[in-house]
């Protein structure tokens, strides 16, 4: 009676076992019905609502007399916005206008506030350098309620403390950006390369050549990528014009495949918004975990027009439970690494978390002061690695994974994003990071018992 009692047991621990398993299967693998069915429209409503929110304040809070003086403003070749202002507002405005900012990066929904406080990067960062190195000013709210103005000249030390700092110095108010001027389209030349050696040694050397205005990798394995160069020009030749930002045609990142699997290379002429935007529909590759069947023509041509879901509302909707499956099951993450480095730094991703595409993107990292900076007295080249999607590793488990690729990134003097799960310690974060500069701010302006210190507000192991 015992055994058959014990049998039972053995059965039902094993059928709840499965059923928790399935779970954890349809909660991964099958988000995309919660996703279709809710919060694709739900992301077309609130797209909706801010396109006549934006409307209304262009149109209600301004007036043509103010036209002059938006014209000696633009000369200046700075413009003031908002921290809420997103990417996509900030093109729709300026590239009407003939303008752009010198980094724009990709996604629509990141805001000017998230860019300034975190960072932000694109294509063409190998000029300029990430998103606050375009900044020019920055007004903030300090602990105290004081508003204070912060220039390279004006309160410099807050103004280089800014970055990277989260939020935990003031509460930003406001930001003025450089913006140079913009052209129609973009000439794009994709190349695919074999060989992680030549990958490297091409995309170093094409991020070294301040004439390609725009440089950026995708790696499909570890032996096999995409380069692509671009500048930005008037004219195109009307048989190479390519509008990828519209919603039927197939996503960015397979498109740029195609050039891999034919094994040639291409030119062709992007608009320069598509251009800017061209990983936001796909959110780069990852709605492909969440759609599966995203990037079939059939889905594009009757639902393309609704995607991508809004970012907010798949973080806001997920749960703690999904939140905890979703960190044991994918990756997401962007490790900032000397370039001379990029050959070691893909052969660790492949090994401690083999997740693939990846994004490559270099960036001039200036000699100022500052979380982040070069270890020594010049500007470096460096690049982002960026990797999102299911680890292909066996051994993958998320912790230890990502802990030992953070060990690789700081013993290279390599940075991490910090809107990304951060596993290190106090000691670790702050040997990554140059704390110098924020700890002396942070004292100064009474900023202890008003906002948290970066590590707590972002890492993993204060947080849980």
């Amino acid at each position: 009676m015992d055994s058959v009692v014990y049998l039972g047991g053995l059965v039902v621990l094993f059928l709840l076992w499965v059923k928790v398993k399935g779970l954890e299967y349809v909660i991964i693998h099958q988000r995309w019905i919660f996703v279709c069915l809710f919060l694709l429209p739900l992301s077309v409503i609130f797209d909706i609502y801010y396109y006549l929110r934006a409307w209304v304040i262009f149109n209600m809070c301004s007036a043509p007399k103010l036209h002059d003086q938006r014209v000696r403003d633009i000369q200046r070749q700075v413009v003031r916005v908002e921290p809420l202002a997103n990417m996509g507002q900030v093109t729709a405005l300026l590239n009407s206008i003939g303008w752009t900012l010198p980094v724009l990066p990709e996604l629509d929904d990141l805001t000017v506030g998230g860019l300034v406080m975190g960072t932000g990067i694109e294509s063409s960062s190998h000029i300029y350098g990430l998103f606050q190195h375009i900044c020019v000013a920055y007004e903030l709210v300090l602990a105290d309620g004081s508003l204070v103005r912060c220039t390279a000249e004006e309160n410099s030390e807050l103004f280089y403390a800014v970055p990277w700092s989260c939020g935990t110095l003031g509460f930003l108010v406001a930001a003025e950006i450089r913006i140079i001027p913009a052209r129609r389209y973009v000439r794009l030349r994709y190349e695919p390369v074999s060989g992680l050696e030549k990958i490297c040694q091409k995309f170093s050397s094409e991020s070294a050549n301040k004439k390609n205005q725009f440089v950026e990798g995708l790696v499909y394995s570890r032996d096999q990528a995409v380069i692509m160069t671009g500048v930005m020009t008037e004219e195109a030749e009307s048989d190479k014009i390519n509008s990828i930002g519209h919603y039927y045609k197939p996503w960015f990142y397979k498109h740029v495949e195609s050039y891999l699997r034919a094994n040639r290379s291409g030119v062709e002429y992007i608009p320069l918004r598509h251009y800017y935007h061209r990983h936001t529909r796909s959110i780069f590759w990852e709605l492909q975990d969440i759609i599966p069947f995203g990037n079939h023509p059939a889905f594009r041509y009757l639902f393309g027009w609704m995607v991508p879901p809004k970012i907010s509302l798949l973080k806001l909707t997920q749960g703690e439970t999904i939140r905890k499956l979703y960190e044991q099951h994918h990756v997401v993450q962007d490790m900032l690494v000397p370039m001379k480095h990029l050959e070691q730094s893909i052969s660790a991703f492949h090994n401690d978390i083999n997740v693939y595409p990846l994004w490559l993107c270099p960036f001039v990292l200036p000699s100022q002061p500052g979380m982040v900076h070069p270890k020594g007295n010049e500007d470096e080249l460096y690049v982002d690695i960026g990797a999102y999607g299911e680890p292909s590793s066996k051994q993958f488990e998320a912790q230890a994974s990502m802990r030992q690729l953070e060990k690789f990134v700081r013993g290279v003097h390599g940075f991490q994003m910090l809107y990304a799960d951060v596993y290190m310690n106090r000691e670790e974060f702050w040997e990554m990071f140059d704390g110098s500069l924020y700890q002396k701010l942070r004292e100064q302006l009474n900023c202890k018992e008003a906002f948290p210190e970066v590590y707590d507000k972002i890492c993993k192991s204060a947080r849980h």
